[in-house]
């Protein structure tokens, strides 16, 4: 199962640049969180975000190339598989300017109950919004 892939642009802002004036690593992991909260926020109501919450297990992280400030970059993000309390969600980071990739990068999320914070089986009605 691979999802439709969810976009995002933006450009780098002076806040991302460290002290070798490219984007600081952690940021990048930052972007993938905050492309995978916007997909989840664009295909569910707020009741279903109120009933049920997520939680990082792991991350791995490639990085392929740098980017600078000022640069337009592109977080793309979709659903490689879910299986019972377990989601695996992809992303890569384009500089669509010459179609490089920044970053490749992979999260194994948990699907919680939002009331008491434990593991549940992650409901077909929420997996078929994200085919």
């Amino acid at each position: 199962m691979k999802s439709d892939i969810f976009k995002q642009r933006f450009t780098v802002p002076a806040s991302a640049i460290d002290e070798l004036n490219h984007v600081n690593n952690v940021t990048y992991l930052q972007w993938c969180l905050d492309a995978a909260e916007a997909h989840w926020i664009s295909k569910t109501s707020e009741t279903q975000r109120t009933e049920n919450v997520w939680v990082v297990l792991n991350h791995f992280i490639s990085y392929k190339n740098p980017s600078y400030l000022g640069e337009e970059l592109e977080t793309q993000t979709w659903i490689a598989s879910y299986d019972g309390v377990k989601s695996e969600r992809h992303y890569k980071i384009i500089r669509p300017a010459d179609g490089k990739t920044i970053v490749e990068a992979q999260t194994l999320w948990c699907f919680l109950d939002g009331k008491t914070f434990r593991p549940t089986k992650i409901p077909k009605e929420i997996g078929e919004i994200f085919r």
